[in-house]
């Protein structure tokens, strides 16, 4: 098995954990705020991966926290516009990151490869069937858009900065620190002590009402913040260092197609025909991305961790 079919490989579990995480993150959002979720998903994976961070190089830790930077704007933007639009519709409008990511070569001066843009038309054609549920442009939906460029911005600077990280595993540790770092900052500065969770309540009140849903939604955390995030992002990394960025865009294409499945079986959700047809558009998206994929790439040079 070549380095770049691991790589491939990798991203498409990353890709299905991701489609996972709806429902652990649909019971979240009942009590705590967008702010108070990455917080804690990305804290609890921060102090599992901060042993990575021991003795670290300084260009790894720059690459992390601009990263980090970039995911954190990426989450907010995605669960703020989740608040003011529907799912489907901030679905598919966060999925325009596929397509964002070879415009941004185009904005560069460098034109996609014919297999990627027959891969784009029919990944975001697949994402239209799955997710559009129609309706006026609103502040969510900006938000959303604004979502979609983060997280394209990330796919292409991980990509790249990925292959020049001396140590993997520190770079992630940064980067998500980072994001655990940023949420406290925008707690501090805008929910704490009081919030929209729970305004009529006091100082002492506020602390407690955290500290209920930390005990009942235990599992949740721990899943997203453990596997979903510590263990996932770090294997993204690792799957990126051997994949271009625009096959990894078309693979994580593939995230609200996981997520409908998954919903069906731990929710009970169900697609329509054209929501099936969507998801089939999509994987079949994945594979046009891999056909004829003979661009040399750059050789990844990594320290054992």
């Amino acid at each position: 098995m070549t380095h770049t079919l691991r790589g491939i490989l990798a991203l498409l579990l990353v890709t299905l954990v991701w489609g996972t995480t709806f429902p652990a993150m649909k019971e979240l959002t009942s009590h705590f705020s967008a702010q108070w979720i990455i917080f804690l998903r990305f804290a609890i994976a921060g102090v599992l991966l901060s042993p990575f961070l021991w003795k670290p190089g300084r260009d790894d830790l720059v690459s992390g926290g601009l990263l980090g930077i970039l995911l954190f704007f990426g989450f907010v933007f995605q669960v703020e516009g989740l608040a003011l639009t529907s799912s489907n519709r901030n679905a598919f409008i966060c999925g325009l990151s596929v397509l964002m990511v070879p415009l941004l070569d185009l904005l560069a001066g460098k034109l996609p490869e014919k297999r990627i843009v027959a891969a784009l038309v029919l990944a975001v054609s697949g994402l239209a069937l799955l997710c559009w549920d129609g309706g006026r442009w609103g502040r969510g939906d900006t938000y959303a858009l604004a979502s979609a460029a983060a997280f394209a911005v990330y796919i292409k600077m991980l990509a790249f900065r990925t292959r020049r990280a001396s140590r993997l595993m520190t770079l992630t540790a940064a980067q998500i620190i980072t994001v655990a770092l940023c949420a406290a900052v925008w707690l501090l500065a805008r929910e704490v002590p009081r919030t929209t969770i729970d305004t009529g309540q006091d100082f002492a009140n506020y602390w407690e009402y955290v500290e209920q849903g930390l005990v009942k939604y235990t599992l949740n955390l721990v899943y997203l913040g453990v596997v979903a995030t510590a263990a996932i992002i770090s294997l993204q990394s690792w799957g990126q260092a051997r994949a271009t960025a625009n096959e990894a865009a078309i693979i994580y294409s593939f995230e609200p197609a996981a997520a409908a499945f998954f919903a069906y079986f731990l929710l009970g959700e169900t697609m329509t025909s054209r929501g099936w047809l969507g998801a089939a558009m999509l994987i079949a998206g994945m594979i046009v991305s891999q056909w004829n994929a003979a661009a040399p790439r750059p050789a990844v040079a990594l320290a054992p961790e």
